[in-house]
């Protein structure tokens, strides 16, 4: 259930980044099948980055250091190219029209994930399970 909802959650930032980037087309005309396509285009994009985003973070750990994290920005923005080249090869009616939009988009799509993510929360609370248990050293 968690998986749906985090779909639908990354299927919003990307209607949202839909709308507010000029170079995100999303090129159908009725809502049903927008949201269809919201949704497919969010379970590629989650697909492309849970395989290639860890290889990426372990190759180029070293930039990240640098950069310190900025090549993130960088990084996200050529996942989300690739997701548009991979969902114009399935014939669905996305589009991501260069790198500057998809910089873009991708910067859009981390804050409204993040924003969505911190409404959903990360697990449900439980009443019967207990607190944690801090470890404190006495000298």
């Amino acid at each position: 259930m968690r998986i749906l909802v985090r779909l639908v959650a990354s299927a919003i930032a990307l209607a949202v980044a839909t709308a507010l980037v000029p170079g995100i087309v999303l090129l159908t005309a009725s809502t049903g099948s927008k949201v269809l396509t919201l949704l497919a285009v969010a379970l590629i994009f989650g697909v492309v980055n849970a395989i290639l985003k860890p290889i990426i973070k372990t190759i180029g750990c070293a930039f990240y250091v640098l950069t310190l994290g900025l090549v993130a920005l960088l990084v996200n923005a050529l996942l989300l190219w690739l997701t548009s080249w991979v969902v114009g090869k399935l014939k669905l009616p996305f589009h991501v029209t260069g790198f500057w939009p998809a910089f873009w988009g991708a910067i859009i799509i981390g804050l409204v994930s993040w924003l969505l993510n911190l409404l959903i929360g990360d697990r449900p609370k439980r009443d019967d399970e207990p607190p944690p248990v801090r470890v404190v050293r006495v000298r």
